[in-house]
């Protein structure tokens, strides 16, 4: 069972994440990096690594022993500048998610993993890319995906994520978060026997019986029961100022369905900010990704944690049902 991890912008962190790591031994499942040889050989003499790298056709002619690189070659030398926004580094890091998504699919690899890309370099050439979920989602013909954050102390995932706050509470319909709560359902399900799901609400208090907004009551609540008619093991919507606690403190839940971004994910990257994983579910590949930016201001300087590297893999692999 071997694995794709993706090298992100080669302006940022991800060449050195991914030395890193590997230099430790800390990536304990095989698999294969899309990536530019050239951005991997730089940083590695850079950083004085000394990883041994290796360039493969494909992942079926991976070798043990060494950082085994499918290389797209899309990077020359003077295309290279850590901590800065570039063009070329933004398109490449496109075409790296590409072509590892296209080999999940081929079934070439059992998942991928993504390093970080910026959004802003990627899209001085694709001037409508929004992220990884929505370039992989549609590749995949994937039309209602949903974000899910895993750490040990919490899994959370989301109705909205990627707009304006406005178009948050927009989204948040009965027919779409009944969607998320059995995909979040399905996906525990891989990682805990018979998980319980909670669901926040939206406003204040929950709403308080429409005192502060109606869309616990016409929107949230209608989608509960409804899963729950299924036979889905959900409760809510809490309030969401105690959702939490009693998920992560009080042990009742084993995942929360939150409304929009920032409300799943203040609390998850408060409990673990550099071990979190960002998973997309409604895929039919497994994607795990790291939890964290390009981190232009540390990049190939050796400063940056490999946590979050380290779980996405080992999290995609259990999704995958490898039991290591």
């Amino acid at each position: 069972m071997i694995f794709g991890i993706t090298m992100g912008d080669s302006s940022g962190v991800g060449p050195e994440i991914l030395l890193k790591a590997f230099r430790h031994g800390e990536l304990r499942h095989p698999f294969v990096a899309f990536a530019d040889l050239e951005a991997l050989e730089r940083a590695n003499q850079s950083l004085g690594y000394g990883v041994e790298l290796g360039v493969i056709e494909r992942a079926g002619d991976y070798r043990p022993g060494q950082l085994n690189i499918v290389n797209l070659g899309l990077l020359a030398p003077g295309d290279l500048c850590p901590g800065r926004i570039s063009r070329k580094s933004g398109a490449a890091a496109r075409q790296y998610v590409v072509a590892a998504t296209g080999a999940a699919l081929a079934g070439e690899i059992a998942g991928l993993v993504t390093l970080p890309m910026n959004k802003e370099a990627t899209r001085l050439s694709d001037p409508g890319f929004a992220g990884h979920t929505e370039l992989i989602a549609g590749l995949c013909g994937a039309a209602d995906v949903a974000m899910m954050l895993a750490s040990e102390q919490l899994i959370v995932t989301h109705v909205s994520t990627h707009c304006s706050l406005e178009m948050a509470i927009q989204r948040v319909k009965k027919q779409r978060i009944e969607r998320v709560i059995e995909l979040t359902w399905r996906a525990v399900s891989r990682l805990k026997p018979q998980p319980r799901i909670a669901v926040a609400g939206l406003n204040p208090h929950a709403g308080e019986h429409g005192l502060f907004g109606r869309e616990e009551m016409e929107e949230i609540e209608p989608a509960v029961r409804a899963a729950r008619d299924r036979g889905l093991p959900v409760e809510g919507p809490f309030p969401p100022d105690t959702v939490f606690y009693l998920a992560v403190r009080r042990k009742r839940f084993d995942a929360v369905v939150a409304m929009y971004h920032d409300q799943g994910h203040i609390p998850a990257k408060l409990l673990d900010f550099e071990g979190g994983v960002n998973v997309t579910l409604g895929l039919p590949i497994i994607r795990t990704s790291v939890d964290h930016g390009t981190a232009f201001d540390i990049a190939w300087r050796g400063e940056a944690s490999t946590r979050s590297l380290t779980a996405a893999l080992k999290l995609a692999a259990r999704l995958a049902g490898h039991s290591g």
